[in-house]
């Protein structure tokens, strides 16, 4: 108990209340109807290997079928959601000649079985899926396609390695790797993570792993075997699978996301030497993509049918002939392309930390500091400064689509629990793109600790506009006196104005992540001509 701040147990058992109390899942069925372009059947049940029931649509084309029959595309839900929740895109694919199979992932809405989470009953259902399409509809066999959003699109990915009868996959709001997603640098997702678990049990049938995966992380057990348990529903455990069928790969996802952060995604993307694509926006989670699921018009969707036109109906669409990257700036337009990630124009700029002294801030540098004599500046646990993510969630949301980011007056940031370092003002904009880096040279006063490092953009009037932020936690850091710790902030994008000043802040607790205890402990940040403590962002020019 002394291991783990109250607020971590409490989510817990509000979780497992849940869990037994209050299931209820969402189970719609809509009536089957026909148009002159199509026809829809929503009475779909396709039976899986161990004898479970798949619920699921179908929009099949009317009129003269091409020699080999249509192209599919298969849309797997996201968390929460169900198989109707892409009826309003599935309808213009297949008002364009495409048969449209949507369903609902084993456990959610009307479909039996426990909740997989890409796992191997997934892939098997996946399996079912397409024999059933092969057997009931005239279906181009060497033109399926697969998407979703979120626990959708893992599943297309995942199934895009591992079911050779995929040729394509377009996944939103997506993940590289779930371990990273649920547990990088040994931080615990906390409000995601109680998010997912506790509407999971009200909307599905969750088997029980996930449940106690999610308290294993929260309480600090078990952490390799969850860790495994994670990594065999990981993507990049499965890249080789995907390049070696050099299947063309559709990827997008939001820098605001803190639930499926980009940067893991950027490392697969990176690793993929298929035909490829990568589109970050601004927003949170599958927010970007959203719009266009309830038929607004979206980048990301517009991009999707040119996906799928040019792969699987053979349109020329253009779409290999973009700039195959590209990123939604913060608070400009037009989007910026660019012919790959890591970005080839990019340079890092490199900050030194010097220290803040009685009554002055620390200072971003951008030359080594090497005192005479070490310094240190000291850093206490226990109460939160106004350096934060903001409300989880709807910071985000008013960020990305309202133009509301997070601002805090870094004079005010409570100098006994935390610490921020500035630069001179700029003397030319500073264009972020990429994954800005941590490390630190520091002495906790106990083995477990948590910082939480925030990038701002600051104003001549001192106020700081919230840029991207990172955690790094540690459990067990046996050989904790005077370590050096390295570690990635969330990718971001964004340009700071000439005569605006770079800061970074620290303090040991932000409301997105678990802390490793409730125990006072202090950071001491060492500063010596030895070691050196940085920040590095990538810019270009």
């Amino acid at each position: 108990m002394n291991r783990i701040k109250l607020v971590n147990l409490v989510i817990a058992i509000v979780s497992i209340f849940i869990s037994t109390a209050l299931s209820a899942k969402i189970c719609v069925q809509l009536p089957n109807f026909s148009s002159d372009k199509f026809q829809f059947k929503d009475d779909i049940k396709v039976s899986s290997f161990d004898g479970s029931k798949i619920a699921a649509n179908v929009f099949t084309p009317k009129g003269n079928a091409p020699a080999n029959g249509y192209p599919a595309i298969i849309f797997v839900n996201s968390w929460v959601l169900e198989e109707h929740q892409y009826i309003i895109q599935a309808k213009q694919f297949a008002e364009k000649g495409y048969i449209v199979f949507s369903y609902s992932a084993r456990g959610w809405g009307c479909s039996e079985g426990e909740v997989n989470v890409g796992g191997p009953k997934d892939i098997q259902d996946l399996g079912y899926v397409i024999d059933w399409l092969i057997a009931n509809t005239n279906v181009d066999q060497e033109n399926i396609g697969i998407s979703g959003i979120s626990y959708g699109s893992g599943i297309s990915l995942l199934g895009l390695a591992q079911e050779p009868r995929i040729k394509t996959a377009v996944a939103m709001s997506t993940w590289g790797s779930l371990s990273e997603s649920l547990y990088q640098n040994e931080t615990p997702r906390l409000f995601w993570g109680f998010l997912l678990v506790s509407s999971g049990f009200i909307t599905a049938d969750l088997e029980a792993a996930i449940g106690s995966n999610y308290a294993n992380l929260v309480f600090n057990r078990k952490i390799p075997q969850t860790l495994d348990w994670a990594a065999k529903r990981s993507v990049d455990q499965y890249i080789d699978l995907i390049n070696a069928r050099n299947a063309p790969v559709y990827l997008s996802n939001n820098f605001g996301d803190n639930l499926f952060q980009p940067n893991n995604l950027m490392k697969f993307y990176e690793k993929l030497t298929v035909p490829k694509r990568l589109d970050l926006s601004q927003g949170t989670h599958a927010s970007a993509e959203g719009f266009g699921m309830v038929g607004l018009n979206s980048y990301t969707w517009n991009n999707t049918h040119r996906w799928f036109d040019y792969w699987l109906k053979g349109i020329q669409t253009n779409i290999l002939s973009d700039p195959p990257v590209t990123m939604d700036v913060a608070g400009t337009v037009p989007r910026q392309n660019y012919s790959n990630w890591p970005i080839p124009e990019a340079v890092e700029q490199t900050f030194h930390l010097a220290p803040r002294g009685l009554v002055s801030n620390g200072e971003l540098r951008t030359s080594p500091y090497s005192p005479w004599w070490p310094k240190k500046n000291t850093i206490h646990s226990g109460i939160d400064t106004i350096a934060t993510t903001g409300i989880p969630l709807l910071s985000e949301v008013l960020d990305a689509h309202l133009n509301l980011p997070v601002k805090t007056w870094l004079n005010g940031i409570l100098r006994t629990n935390g610490i921020f370092f500035e630069s001179r003002p700029l003397s030319n904009k500073m264009r972020i793109r990429g994954i800005p880096k941590i490390q630190l040279n520091i002495e906790p006063s106990l083995s477990q600790y948590q910082l939480n490092a925030y990038l701002y953009d600051v104003a001549p009037n001192g106020i700081g506009t919230l840029i991207t932020h990172g955690p790094f936690t540690e459990y067990d850091a046996t050989s904790y006196r005077d370590r050096t710790i390295n570690w990635e902030m969330v990718a971001t994008a964004y340009d700071i104005p000439r005569g605006h000043r770079l800061a970074v802040a620290f303090d040991t607790f932000d409301a997105l992540y678990a802390v490793p205890t409730i125990l006072p402990y202090k950071v001491e940040f060492k500063f010596n001509n030895r070691t050196d403590s940085t920040l590095t962002v990538p810019v270009v020019q």
